[in-house]
């Protein structure tokens, strides 16, 4: 299903566009790097970040004599464009279904920029037997893509999932004691 958001704003480009600036707030990029992670033509990635640039949303970069653009922090809607964009994609649903297709998937929750919190260890917990790597890396792929973000996730089989739990590991304390939602648990964890 296309993502509403580009109805709106005209265009699935300048949606994964806006959503890379806007989820690397400190980070400057070139017209190919945008491109390139945003998964979109040259020429359309010069001409979006050049109506950005006219809007004021980013700004050209001080840092390097190339044409490099960052985000500009002092840009007027800033909260509410950050808030609207991350949470048309993260419907749950369309999450699992995606990585569904990556092998056998029985537990996936996620924590992180999915529910606000930008310095977390992990984005993303999936927990499966027979999961074929490079397929689930590819999936992951696009969504970061589409989200504008590299996604920290963790891949874990389920006994290496169920002995972490009974072990109290860090990594999975860092998801459970925070916030997080968990879209699928068919190990019957008992978390929420």
């Amino acid at each position: 299903m296309p993502d509403p958001l580009s109805k709106l704003f005209d265009s699935p480009a300048r949606v994964k566009l806006l959503r890379l600036f806007l989820f690397n707030p400190r980070i400057s990029f070139d017209v190919p790097d945008t491109a390139r992670r945003a998964r979109v033509p040259v020429p359309v990635a010069n001409k979006e970040i050049a109506l950005f640039l006219r809007a004021g949303l980013v700004r050209r970069s001080k840092r390097s004599r190339a044409r490099r653009f960052v985000l500009r922090d002092d840009f007027k809607y800033l909260a509410a464009f950050q808030s609207l964009l991350l949470n048309a994609p993260a419907r749950g649903e369309d999450i699992v279904r995606r990585l569904r297709s990556a092998g056998g998937i029985k537990f996936v929750a996620l924590s992180g920029i999915f529910v606000g919190e930008w310095d977390r260890t992990l984005d993303l917990l999936v927990v499966g037997d027979r999961i074929s790597e490079r397929k689930l890396k590819g999936r992951i792929r696009r969504l970061e893509a589409e989200l504008g973000k590299e996604l920290r996730y963790a891949l874990l089989s389920s006994s290496d999932f169920v002995y972490r739990l009974n072990m109290n590991d860090k990594l999975l304390r860092d998801v459970f004691d925070y916030t997080h939602r968990i879209l699928l648990d068919r190990i019957n964890t008992g978390l929420k």
